[in-house]
């Protein structure tokens, strides 16, 4: 069991390096579950000349803040990058949104939803039941630190990446989608994992709480 374990985990590393890519899950997303939550989401698209594509999805958690995760790095315009925290796979980057979603703190057994990008219009959300609150993955990288992680069965993806998590109760934000893992669910099916909503905020106010405060900040990369 333990050596499953680890190899289970070592899949969720490698599986939050493909979260941007080109299939999508879940089912088709009419509406938001809340009007806040569709103003807060930012879909990320980035085509090419032969026809393929990345696309994931952001969401704004401070005025004029959105997060995604580091490794749609690619997917956000340079000039906008405030922050980066590799080893939590998440990254800060400026948006003319004001409007800042809800959070709330995740709780085991809560009903949340997740939403994610099908190309570049095309929205999907996944429901699920969250599992567990602190739940353990191998680092990303040599010296990096384990992530504590939230987890929550539904059948998400692919274009989830770096999407929000939200309470369906309430419509508060508990998580940001940072991987997957197939066959880890409780019923044997898909297992989503997201950074707890308060840890990356508390990142974000490590990291730029100048610019959270006044607007303005220099950009940054974090060794964490």
């Amino acid at each position: 069991m333990p050596g499953r374990y680890l190899r289970s985990f070592a899949v969720l590393a490698f599986a939050a390096v493909l979260l941007g890519g080109c299939v999508s899950a879940g089912v088709r997303s009419i509406a938001f579950v809340t009007p806040e939550v569709g103003e807060a989401y930012i879909p990320l698209y980035m085509g090419t000349r032969i026809g393929s594509s990345r696309f994931a999805a952001a969401v704004v958690i401070a005025p004029n803040i959105a997060v995604t995760n580091d490794h749609n790095l690619n997917l956000v315009l340079p000039d906008t990058v405030s922050a980066r925290s590799p080893s939590y796979d998440l990254l800060f980057f400026r948006t003319e949104r004001a409007q800042a979603v809800r959070t709330t703190s995740p709780k085991v057994g809560q009903a949340v939803i997740a939403y994610g990008q099908d190309g570049q219009s095309r929205r999907r959300e996944a429901k699920g039941i969250v599992r567990e609150l602190n739940a353990r993955v191998l680092p990303i990288c040599d010296g990096c630190p384990e992530r504590a992680t939230v987890t929550f069965d539904a059948e998400a993806g692919v274009g989830f990446s770096g999407g929000p998590v939200v309470d369906i109760a309430s419509g508060g934000v508990v998580g940001i989608v940072v991987g997957y893992l197939d066959g880890a669910a409780e019923d044997g099916g898909r297992r989503m994992y997201a950074m707890d909503i308060d840890f990356v905020i508390a990142e974000m106010q490590r990291l730029i709480g100048a610019e959270v405060r006044n607007g303005n900040s220099e950009i940054g990369t974090s060794g964490r």
